[in-house]
């Protein structure tokens, strides 16, 4: 039997008791006043699925409000379809294809897309690294046209750069990847991140790049790959883990996305970010966690 042969991915009332027990796993709360008791879920024909009333401040709500799901006429069912869809495919899903899948608009797909990507979105974020942990460091580039990748750009230091966006992303070996969208990849603005995202007693690895060699000054340990030599690998000492990232990354970017525009890039990244670190989990619970992260989130632009 399919996966996606599961009531709740057809079924609208068990697709709202689903995103209950996802959101409200010790029962239900008023989302406008906060208040546990006198809740009751209200029934009839004429009630919609899911709908609830606090007797405490007298207002209605459902599992939705709240969430990047409030104010959405799309089935919560195919807003699972949706998540599963997202937090399975390895490389991304385009909203082209979950408009042809789930049979929505296309700019509905959109939406939906970049609403699934904010509730992937980790709040709170607390430095990488420490003691006795490697961290990898690298930047890569995303867009610009063919022909421009022969030309130097001073901005991002290097050829093959020019109108594209960077994307500087650290790694924790056996852990977690984060990445951040940066106007270029000079000394000064990646310091900015690694000084706030790193503890100052990780082992820092990098490549030759020269920006990373007074950065390295302020880590435990700093060694890097000289790349321009052609050497990768040198005992431990290698960038391999972020590379294996990017590599996936950009085959996504491009094979998948094909365009992204930079204001939205934060969020493509939310999205890669989130399946490298759930991925040892399987997709359901891939899917679970990305639903946890819908409370407390709104997106209210439109395409």
């Amino acid at each position: 039997m399919s996966v996606l042969s599961a009531p709740h991915f057809h079924n609208e009332e068990a697709a709202i008791l689903h995103l209950e027990s996802i959101l409200w796993p010790n029962g239900a709360n008023c989302p406008h006043c906060g208040s546990v008791e006198r809740l009751n879920k209200l029934k009839g024909k004429s009630v919609r699925p899911g709908l609830w009333k606090c007797y405490a401040c007298r207002k209605q709500f459902t599992v939705k409000v709240g969430t990047v799901f409030e104010s959405s006429h799309v089935p919560v069912h195919k807003w699972l379809q949706a998540a599963f869809l997202m937090a399975s495919s390895k490389k991304g899903i385009s909203a082209h294809q979950i408009h042809r899948t789930l049979e929505v608009q296309y700019n509905t797909a959109w939406f939906m897309a970049h609403r699934l990507r904010e509730a992937m979105r980790v709040l709170n974020i607390e430095p990488m690294g420490g003691e006795g942990s490697i961290v990898e460091a690298d930047e890569t580039f995303v867009g610009g046209l063919e022909k421009n990748k022969h030309a130097r750009d001073r901005k991002h230091q290097g050829r093959g750069a020019v109108g594209k966006e960077a994307v500087f992303s650290l790694v924790e070996r056996g852990g977690r990847v984060r990445s951040t969208h940066v106007p270029s990849v000079s000394a000064e603005t990646l310091g900015k991140v690694m000084r706030e995202q790193l503890y100052t007693d990780t082992h820092l690895m990098t490549d030759d790049a020269r920006q990373y060699i007074p950065l390295g000054k302020h880590f435990m340990m700093h060694e890097s790959v000289n790349h321009s030599i052609g050497e990768y690998v040198r005992g431990g000492t290698h960038t391999n883990t972020i590379e294996g990232y990017f590599s996936i990354f950009k085959r996504g970017m491009k094979g998948v996305y094909q365009h992204c525009n930079a204001k939205h890039l934060k969020r493509y990244l939310c999205e890669f970010d989130f399946r490298y670190n759930e991925r040892d989990t399987t997709d359901a619970e891939r899917m679970i966690t990305a639903l946890q992260g819908i409370k407390g989130k709104r997106l209210t632009y439109r395409a």
